[in-house]
């Protein structure tokens, strides 16, 4: 049984949290005080790993807050959608049943890591199992990251990734000052339905939220007109959330905490035998003590369990089944980080991190055969020294890391070269100025390393597997190099006044061996991983925001990206970047009446991705949503609310021959006390 002893731990170490967390509260539940609820002003621990002002640190990091997050339509129902308004980020989210391949600073997708509270996370798969609902705010940190932050050892997708363009941390709740109950039904196009229930609470020093999701649809092709997906009928799908959160307040000094999140996925990607059930786990535990008055710890460790399992069938020859093929990824990541003041306005943080990943892939007829097994481990201990003297803070730290690779089989046989190891000092500096109260500048620079993840050398298919219709998934490459990349930005931050906020940053982005994932035959579901030579991406951004009177609110912001591939002698030497768009803009506006409604509406413009020597067509994406107070009592409020997504009805093109369904609406009724 493929069942990593972590998995074990893991699940034992949940229970006894979860039990010791029970018996707290009810010990404590007698003795709650009420407490005041106060909207909390945003702080930054992504950057520096403590709580920092954004203008206190160099690098450039925006905040969605939880009252932003509750404005925005994921349609595709994903987490990486709610980054989309985000000067250079591009999303193409493939459909509610696919991953996201977008792209960061100029950069293919794997070059932004994600975060759920400092634990990283899988960008791809993984963003579409969790559930906004959790959620307190997300901070998105551009440029290099990769000091702080170690690589994330997904093999699955796009394989490694790392936080060379930047990271996203996407932080859940962390206190609880009031009991809230939150329970919704929905209903939209291609006969989506939709319930959820949140619940938080507190008793004493311990607080909690426990949350579940469902929703079922139809849905309709969202493949391109000829595509590989060959959908003959609708793709139904179920999918299904449950989460937990408890925090513990050990001492004025110490706090503990826990989350849990499980999510199931079943349905059909448009043919009878091509149905899937996937299962996605994912566990964080966090301990955080204040050791004295400099000197401060914080200990994170997570379990994320993934397994998705699909059906091929012999179309277009016949629509018979042919076998069932699987996935399983077990990552372990941990993260010991330490903080010492060292100055009246300075830190030190230093710690070390750790990651184990396996990762197994199968074919399943009348048994189950293994196709590709591998290990992959990475750890790394890494230092930052922050200086701030009057208007300057200054910024440089150090990683030492090492990744090691072991490939038990690849493609069902025992490669003759059974494992490998990398050795890397990656380093990153950078420096804010505080001109004045309102203008501050600030530069970074920092390099990054990721090695070949086990899926790209050994693929999910067979060699003899090359063009051979219907067998979908990734031919091998065993001689991938890693990559290593360096990325450099500039930039201005300018509060006009208390209700305007402009910002200007430029970016420098080069990677040199740069993997990437093309298309190999006729057949485009079949992709193979090369080595390009080198990547840059060089581009600008320009935001602005503003609040007026009467709550209403607007921003806007613009980025231009150039971006090309430098490989002499090949055919794809001079070639655009895949899935980055060289224009980019977005521009929100949003109108609210306390307690009675609330307007929002959300333009996305892509200027258009390119793919090889393909150009896809530019885009508007018009998104809004509208609530309204129905009821409101002295113990309950119900509201209702209409999501209306791309509004244009834009059939826009993304990558391997996907494309958005185009318009479609939801309405919810909502009851919250």
């Amino acid at each position: 049984m493929y069942c990593p002893l972590a998995k074990r731990i893991a699940l034992a170490l949940t229970l006894s949290t979860a039990l010791y967390a029970v018996t707290v509260f009810a010990e404590e539940a007698s003795n709650q005080e009420p407490e005041s609820s106060a909207e909390l002003p945003p702080v930054i621990v992504t950057a520096t790993k403590t709580e920092r002002p954004a203008d206190e640190v160099t690098q450039k990091v925006t905040v969605i807050t939880k009252k932003d997050l509750e404005k925005q339509i994921s349609g595709n129902r994903n987490l990486s959608e709610l980054l989309v308004y985000q000067p250079g980020v591009s999303v193409s989210a493939l459909s509610r049943n696919d991953a996201n391949w977008g792209s960061y600073g100029g950069l293919g997708p794997k070059y932004n890591t994600y975060m759920l509270d400092g634990i990283p996370f899988d960008s791809f798969a993984d963003s579409m199992a969790l559930d906004p609902a959790a959620l307190e705010q997300i901070e998105s940190q551009r440029g290099s990251a990769s000091v702080m932050y170690s690589n994330y050892l997904s093999m699955d997708f796009n394989g490694n990734q790392t936080p060379l363009a930047g990271t996203t941390n996407f932080r859940l709740k962390s206190k609880i000052d009031s009991p809230f109950t939150r329970m919704s039904v929905g209903f939209g196009s291609y006969n989506t339905k939709n319930y959820s229930f949140y619940n938080q609470g507190r008793g004493g020093k311990l607080s909690y939220f426990v949350g579940a999701s469902h929703e079922s649809s139809d849905y309709t092709n969202y493949g391109t007109n000829p595509s590989w997906l060959n959908m003959l009928d609708n793709p139904q799908y179920d999918k299904t959330k449950i989460y937990f959160k408890l925090m513990q307040e050990i001492s004025p000094d110490r706090n503990v905490s826990l989350f849990v999140n499980h999510t199931g996925h079943t349905g059909d990607a448009g043919r009878i035998n091509r149905d899937y059930d996937h299962n996605y786990d994912l566990i964080n535990f966090n301990y955080k003590a204040r050791l004295n008055d400099k000197l401060s710890s914080e200990f994170k460790i997570g379990y994320r369990d993934s397994h998705r399992r699909w059906a091929e069938d012999n179309y277009p020859g016949s629509p018979a089944l042919r076998e069932h093929d699987g996935v399983e990824q077990q990552i372990l990541p941990a993260d010991l980080t330490f903080t010492l003041k060292n100055g009246k306005n300075s830190t030190l943080t230093f710690g070390a991190d750790y990651q184990h990943a396996k990762y197994r892939t199968y074919a399943e007829t009348a048994s189950r055969v293994t196709q590709n097994q591998a290990s992959s481990t990475n750890y790394g201990v890494f230092a930052e020294q922050e200086t701030v003297n009057g208007p300057v803070t200054f910024r440089i730290g150090g990683r030492y890391n090492t990744t090691e690779n072991k490939y038990d089989l690849i493609s069902g046989v025992v490669p003759g070269e059974t494992g490998k190891t990398w050795q890397k000092f990656l380093w990153s500096t950078g420096m804010r100025y505080k001109q004045s109260e309102k203008i501050s500048w600030y530069a970074n620079v920092g390099n990054s390393f990721v090695a070949p993840a086990a899926k790209q050398v050994g693929g999910t298919l067979l060699v003899s597997d090359f063009g051979v219709a219907g067998r979908n998934g990734q031919l091998p490459n065993p001689n991938l190099k890693p990559e290593s990349g360096i990325a450099a930005d500039l930039g201005m931050d300018c509060r006009i006044n208390e209700k305007s906020q402009l910002g200007i940053r430029l970016f420098y982005n080069q990677v040199f061996d740069t993997i990437v994932e093309k298309s190999v035959s006729s057949d485009p579901s079949q992709t193979k991983a090369f080595n390009v030579g080198k990547t840059t991406a060089k581009g600008a951004e320009i935001e602005y925001r503003q609040k007026l009177a009467g709550k209403f609110s607007w921003f806007a912001n613009y980025t231009y990206t150039h971006a090309k591939i430098s490989n002499p002698g090949q055919t794809d030497d001079g070639y655009f970047v895949p899935f980055v768009p060289r224009n980019m803009a977005n521009i929100g506006l949003a109108w609210e009446q306390a307690d009675r409604y609330s307007l929002a509406v959300y333009d996305h413009y892509n200027g258009g991705i390119f793919d090889g020597s393909t150009k896809f067509d530019s885009y508007h994406l018009l998104n809004a949503r509208y609530t309204q107070v129905l009821s409101k009592q002295d113990k309950h409020t119900v509201k209702g609310e209409i999501d209306l997504y791309n509004i244009l009805g834009k059939k826009f093109k993304m990558p391997w021959q996907f494309q958005d369904p185009g318009f479609s609406a939801q309405a919810r009724l909502i009851l919250e006390f």
